[in-house]
């Protein structure tokens, strides 16, 4: 399984699971389950996300076809 684009612009950020989830206001666990890609953020969160590591929807969500 690839990497997630949303765990490759977390580590290009320096953030470990818990500071990333700490700024987005979940718990650590949701975070790695949506980089497993076994959970589906509301958007809100998706957008609280991109925020954070300064990238957009597209960038860590739009799905490649």
């Amino acid at each position: 399984m690839p990497v997630s684009r949303m765990k490759l612009a977390r580590v290009e950020k320096g953030l470990s699971q818990q500071e990333l989830a700490n700024r987005v206001e979940v718990a650590r666990q949701t975070i790695g389950l949506i980089e497993a890609g076994n959970y589906n953020p509301s958007l809100a969160l998706c957008l609280r996300i991109c925020k954070a590591v300064d990238k957009t929807l597209d960038d860590l969500f739009w799905e490649e076809r």
